[in-house]
This record gives C-alpha cells, sequence and structure tokens, in this order.
C-alpha cells in the first residue's frame, strides 16, 4: 500500500510493502491529499496544487488558473484522469486530463445562499472543504462550504440545489458508497444521512455524544458500517485537543471505540488528541486514521488498531492531520 498522510505543514508517503516512509512538501501550509494508482495530488493554502507520479518528485501544476488556496481535492472514481478542486473563496475547477489543463465550474456565487458563506476564524471569507462524486453517477456531485452550505448538482456542476431540506451548514467530509446507490454521508455540525442522493436529510444521533463532527469514512465491504472522529466543538477539534472516535452499524447507536490517549496501545482518542482524519482501504473491515498522535490502521472496522511503523516528529504532536489517502502501489 502507499499512503499519503498530510500533517499541518508536512507530508508523508508511506510505502508499507517495503517500509519506506519519505517526507514532502515540508513547510507548505498544507490542506487535503488524494490519491490513485496513477498520480497523488496535493492542495496547500500557500502555493496551489502539487501532483506526482511516484510520491517523491512533485510539481506544482494549474498556478495560471487555480489560485494559491486550494482547500479540496478529489479524484472520481469514474475516470482516473478526472480531478475535482476546490479553493477559497469559495470556487470549484475541473479537469479531464489529470490536471494538465482546468476550467471552472460556474455558478456557485449566484447561489441564494453565497452571501451568508463564512469562516468564522476569517469571517470576510470562506472556502470549500470537501467535493464528493458520486460512485454510482459520475453527473452527481457533493460540495461542503465551509461554513454555511452543502451543494449538489445533477448534471455534472452545470447547476446547483443550495441547501437541501436538512442539510448541515457546516460540512468538513462527505463519504459515498459504491454499495449503496444515492446514499451520501456527511461530517459536519453534527452527523448527517441522505438516501435520496442529497435531496433531503436524516439526522441519526442517538450516541453521540461528541458532535462537532470532523471525519466520516464507511467500510469498504459494509456502507451501514460507518466511522466518524467527533469533539464536543471546535475549540476541542482544533485548538484545545479532546477529540474521540465513533462507530455505528446499521440503524444502531453509535459507540465510541478506542482508548485513552494514556494507555498507549490501540487508538488513542480523548485529552491531547487533535481530532483524526479518517479513510476507508480497499478490503472489508480496513480503516486508517491519522492525528497528532500518529497514523493508524484497522482490519475489524474500528475495533482494535495498530500503529504504522514510521518515524514520528515531535512537531507533528502538537499539529492537526489535515488528509489521509491510500491506494496501492
Amino acid at each position: 500500500m502507499r499512503i499519503y498522510a498530510a500533517m499541518r505543514d508536512r507530508l508523508f508517503c508511506v510505502r508499507t510493502g517495503i517500509s519506506r516512509t519519505s517526507e514532502q512538501l515540508s513547510g507548505h501550509k498544507i490542506e487535503c491529499v488524494t490519491a490513485n494508482e496513477e498520480h497523488a495530488f496535493c492542495g496547500t493554502f500557500d502555493a496551489g496544487l502539487f501532483r506526482t507520479g511516484d510520491g517523491e518528485s512533485w510539481e506544482r501544476i494549474g498556478g495560471d488558473v487555480l489560485p494559491d488556496a486550494v482547500t479540496a481535492v478529489a479524484l472520481s472514481s469514474h475516470d482516473p484522469a478526472e480531478l475535482w478542486v476546490g479553493t477559497e473563496p469559495s470556487r470549484v475547477f475541473q479537469s479531464t486530463d489529470a490536471g494538465e489543463s482546468w476550467d471552472e465550474v460556474d455558478g456557485l456565487s449566484e447561489l441564494p445562499s453565497a452571501d451568508e458563506w463564512s469562516f468564522p476564524p476569517r469571517p470576510n471569507t470562506h472556502h470549500v472543504r470537501w467535493i464528493e462524486q458520486d460512485p454510482n453517477d459520475a453527473d452527481r456531485v457533493y460540495v461542503g462550504i465551509e461554513a454555511g452550505a452543502l451543494l449538489v448538482s445533477r448534471d455534472g456542476g452545470a447547476t446547483w440545489t443550495d441547501r437541501p431540506e436538512g442539510a448541515r451548514l457546516d460540512n468538513h467530509q462527505l463519504a459515498t458508497h459504491a454499495d449503496a446507490p444515492g446514499r451520501v454521508y456527511a461530517a459536519a455540525d453534527g452527523y448527517a444521512e441522505s438516501d435520496d442522493g442529497g435531496a433531503s436529510w436524516n439526522h441519526p444521533q442517538d450516541g453521540l455524544h461528541h458532535r462537532y463532527v470532523w471525519s466520516v469514512a464507511t467500510d469498504p465491504g459494509d456502507p451501514d458500517t460507518v466511522l466518524v472522529s467527533a469533539a464536543k466543538g471546535a475549540r476541542s477539534a482544533h485548538r484545545s485537543p479532546e477529540s474521540y472516535v465513533y462507530r455505528r452499524r446499521g440503524d444502531g447507536e453509535w459507540s465510541r471505540i478506542g482508548e485513552a490517549a494514556t494507555a498507549g496501545s490501540g487508538l488513542p482518542t480523548g485529552e491531547a488528541v487533535y481530532r483524526y482524519v479518517l479513510t476507508a482501504g480497499e478490503r472489508t473491515g480496513e480503516f486508517y486514521a491519522l492525528s497528532n498522535t500518529g497514523l493508524f490502521r484497522s482490519r475489524d472496522a474500528g475495533s482494535n488498531w495498530s500503529r504504522i511503523t514510521m518515524e514520528w516528529p515531535d512537531a507533528c504532536e502538537e499539529m492537526t492531520a489535515r488528509g489521509l489517502s491510500v491506494t496501492a502501489e
């Protein structure tokens, strides 16, 4: 496996098959990362978008079109060369040739809620936090604005539905599942789920005692098994760390997984832990988790976790995780 683990000012490329880790893009303000077997892309807040084919040599791309602040990046599951990018201020761009050329997706600034979008630490701006393309319908695209809206397109970005019924307003991460057509999962200011392609939303919260939800991932073999990372609020997630991981199966309640950070094994949670970034692996039950405590893997849907061996710099212990992507070599 090749794992791209993004911390606030550096990106780790971890190759598990040969037990090798390299540190890339050091010093940049990293925002997001995604990868497939052909390329990886990393968005930064200070230098735009970077691309690599081998995980070692990175080049900046899209500099004549894309702004410096790239806050979301997503590869299509329908076409390995199709790429979506979100920025600050909130704009969306699309490439169909792995980043060689770009087109801006029009219409976001004209949406009814656009004047209300605001990122509280910087109230005069906002950004695209997440882009998710439906694995069963290439024309259906979901965009989370931080903060202010969920946007849904059913025609590849030509038109948008603004704030569909029940959608959260502060969406941090979205997920879909190939085995659950029309289902969307949202980690936001509370958890939300849609079963009709984002047209309407429900909010299963029972057992979820921390409702500032940052990241969501679904079991590759079971769309009814969902993991989220959560905290009491933004401060606990990002500044005065105390964060947790929860799991939900079927229609059941959420249950907390992991253990106290002082326990020394398994997945650390609680005090001194910044919110995890989660992603699914390729096999049933396989999940990965990244935070200031390190990089972890579970092969049994989150019941047990092991630390992926790599040198963990002291500086990363005081740093939030920014993105996580896993792909085959």
